[in-house]
């Protein structure tokens, strides 16, 4: 007999909280994170919209709001500089 296995998902609004912190915490401890409303808003809107695409790794959400984040960071920089 065959079992099946479910894949478990957090709660949606866990996903997002711990998906966020993991990311805050990356950039608090490499001194990147800046301004922090600038970086809840950016790094929430980030996974916020791959949780809309279906994405649910946490660590890829994580991953992947850090890496909007930088880019954010790294635009204002520019635009400061110019």
């Amino acid at each position: 007999m065959r079992q099946r296995y479910s894949l478990m998902y957090e709660p949606l609004p866990m996903l997002v909280e711990n998906s966020i912190q993991i990311a805050w915490d990356y950039l608090e401890r490499t001194g990147e994170l800046g301004s922090p409303e600038a970086a809840s808003k950016v790094l929430f809107d980030t996974i916020e919209m791959l949780i809309r695409h279906g994405e649910r790794r946490k660590i890829l959400l994580a991953n992947k709001a850090i890496d909007a984040y930088k880019r954010f960071r790294a635009e204002r920089h520019m635009e400061l500089v110019s």
